[in-house]
Order: structure tokens, then C-alpha cells, then sequence
């Protein structure tokens, strides 16, 4: 089955039309990274203490369900939609509001990452398991004022880290082998897989800042003032892309979700885990 469940997660996102730009070229996903993670994994756990106890555990999601019971054992399925390298270009070369591709792939793109997560649940109830995405459970819910600024009940983010797929930058994103620049995604299920190893001995390994790579390029991208080497101010971020990015570019790129995107653009992260002696300012792997 995890054979099928990672051939089945591709498949879709390389075969379906809806991952495609509205003129029905350029897709808004490359093919996908899949990893698993134990749902009885302690991290989810700790995850209670690091982010606030408000955060679920995959056993707690289950049982949110109506008529569900808690899961004893099962798996964390999590995935990284790799933005394609056209749109990050595009994106690469604004400075103050997101490229219509990058505000595209962020409305239009994350429609069909819904798509995906009800696909994988669907999938797995024709086999006879249980299943749930997180992110749709009618449970899930934003928590603005944490310890930790703004959170929410399930963490896509952190799931994909549990599931080996990535640490964490200055900028809070997730880097991958793939880069910053990806959306996530996750269904809980109870069957059980191999976890994926979590090769890196930080959580914030892949991030050149955190390595003594003398980075911190992310916090000049950012048009809003919301990176500094202290971190990530969530609430400005916030204002900055749901309230004044669709304000000022929304109704003429037609979408409503846009997000922002300039500090995983342009950035030494952009589209691989950056080397401290190779930071090509494309994001691109040396050649």
C-alpha cells in the first residue's frame, strides 16, 4: 500500500487538469513529495508543548469526526506541491505585491490541493480504512492569540516535518529538497506505513541562517517588515497579505486568496536545500 499511496498522490497531481493555470498550460504543481509519519509519533505530542495545547494529535483529529472513536495506531500521509520554476520566476522579479502566477498558483493552486487532500481520503475509504484530512475536518480552527502568534488546531507544516520532509527557516516556511516554495498537505489514516526517516539533526538543518551560512536574504524580500533576524512577525504578515495584497491587486487578478511569496522567491532556498558555499540567488541547484 505505500507503493500505491505515493503512486496514486503523483499520479494525480501530474494527470489532473485542475492542477493547471486558468488558460490550461503551465501547471501549478511539480510532481510531488510524499512522506509518512507514525501517528503515534511522540513529536505530534510535543507538538502540544511547542505550539500550544490546542494542537491535535492524529488520534485526537480522528475523533472529531462525528460517530469516529480514537485511532490507536495509523499514519500521518503528508505531501510538498513543488511550485513550478516558471511561476517562481515570475515571482522572482516583484518586489512589493506577488506576480499574477504566484497569486494564482496561491488561490487557484490551493483549490486543487483541496482536491488532492479529498482524493487521498476517498482513496483510502475504497480500500476499507479510515481516513480524514485535517485541514477540511469542520474542527479545524485558526487560534489568533498563542504563545507562539498566530495558530491553528492542525499544522500542515509540522505534520510534513514529522513526516521527513523538510525543517524550518527564519521565515517559519518549510524547506525542502524541492525548496521553500511549495504548498503542503495531509490526510490521517488508519494504516500503517513506514515512517519516513527524519534525516535532519536540526529542525531548522536546511536553513542557511541557522547554519552560520550568513543568509537572512528572506528579510529583504519581505515588502512588510515582518522578518528580522528575531523571526517571523505573524500578525504583520498576516495584515500585510490578506489584507493589503487583496486590496491593492486582488480584484484585477481575480482571485481572493493571494498570499505574498517574495521570501521564498529569490532566495538561496527558493527551489533546494541551500549549500553554505553555494547560494545562487535564483534558488536553482548549481550546475
Amino acid at each position: 500500500m505505500e507503493r500505491a499511496v505515493r503512486e496514486e498522490i503523483v499520479r494525480f497531481v501530474l494527470e489532473r487538469p485542475e492542477n493547471r493555470h486558468l488558460d490550461g498550460g503551465e501547471r501549478y504543481f511539480d510532481e510531488p513529495l510524499v512522506g509518512f509519519a507514525s501517528a503515534a509519533d511522540p513529536l505530534f505530542e510535543e507538538y502540544k508543548r511547542i505550539i500550544g495545547p490546542f494542537h491535535r494529535t492524529p488520534s485526537e483529529c480522528m475523533a472529531t469526526e462525528p460517530g469516529a472513536s480514537a485511532m490507536a495506531q495509523g499514519t500521518v500521509i503528508c505531501w510538498i506541491l513543488p511550485v513550478t520554476r516558471a511561476t517562481r520566476e515570475s515571482n522572482r522579479k516583484e518586489r512589493v505585491w506577488p506576480s499574477r502566477e504566484w497569486a494564482h498558483t496561491r488561490n487557484y493552486g490551493e483549490n486543487f490541493n483541496v482536491l488532492l487532500r479529498l482524493h487521498v481520503v476517498a482513496f483510502l475509504l475504497g480500500h476499507g480504512l479510515r481516513a480524514i484530512a485535517p485541514a477540511l475536518s469542520r474542527d479545524w480552527k485558526r487560534i489568533e492569540d498563542t504563545p507562539a502568534g498566530i495558530a491553528s488546531t492542525w499544522s500542515e507544516r509540522h505534520a510534513a516535518y514529522a513526516a521527513g520532509l523538510g525543517t524550518f527557516s527564519l521565515n517559519d516556511g518549510l524547506i525542502t529538497e524541492r525548496g521553500i516554495a511549495h504548498r503542503c498537505g495531509s490526510v490521517i489514516t488508519d494504516l500503517v506505513l513506514p515512517p519516513t526517516k527524519r534525516s535532519a539533526t536540526d529542525h531548522r538543518g536546511n536553513c542557511l541562517h541557522f547554519r552560520g551560512g550568513g543568509c537572512g536574504i528572506c528579510i529583504d524580500r519581505c515588502p512588510a517588515g515582518a522578518l528580522s533576524l528575531e523571526g517571523h512577525d505573524k500578525p504583520r504578515c498576516r495584515e500585510y497579505c490578506h489584507v493589503e495584497i487583496p486590496r491593492a491587486v486582488g480584484e484585477r487578478f481575480q482571485v481572493a486568496e493571494l498570499g505574498c511569496g517574495l521570501c521564498q522567491t529569490m532566495v538561496p532556498c527558493e527551489g533546494m536545500i541551500p549549500r553554505i558555499k553555494e547560494r545562487p540567488a535564483s534558488g536553482e541547484r548549481a550546475r
